[in-house]
Formats: structure tokens, sequence, C-alpha cells
């Protein structure tokens, strides 16, 4: 699943409601691309993450923190 900025119009609510529901898909076994400028659902993924500037991978780190 390629999730494209899922939650940028969304309340804090529904927020976390989509991305649980991400995590879960993942979880079960799907793999799941989520891009986002919400560094507090980067935070409370915590999985792999890919920054990119320009088009190009500027860094690449297991865990956000």
């Amino acid at each position: 699943i390629i999730a494209d900025e899922p939650t940028g119009n969304l309340d804090p609510i529904n927020t976390h409601e989509v991305v649980q529901i991400l995590k879960k898909i993942n979880d079960l076994g799907t793999t799941v691309i989520l891009t986002t400028h919400n560094r507090d659902i980067i935070d409370s993924v915590g999985k792999r993450v890919v920054t990119m500037e320009k088009g190009k991978i500027i860094r690449d780190t297991k865990h956000h923190k």
C-alpha cells in the first residue's frame, strides 16, 4: 500500500485512527509506504524512515528516534 499524506487534512483523532489501521495492515504482513511531513506520525510508527530531499535519499534509518 502506498499512502501519500493520508492524514494531511485530518484532525488528531482521525489521524491516529488512520495510522493505527495502516500499522495493523503492516503487522498482518502487507508492506505499507507512508509519506508524511508530520513528525508526530513518524515518531508514533517507530519503523524504518527514509528521508528524501529534492528526489534523493538523504537518510535511511531503522527507527526515527
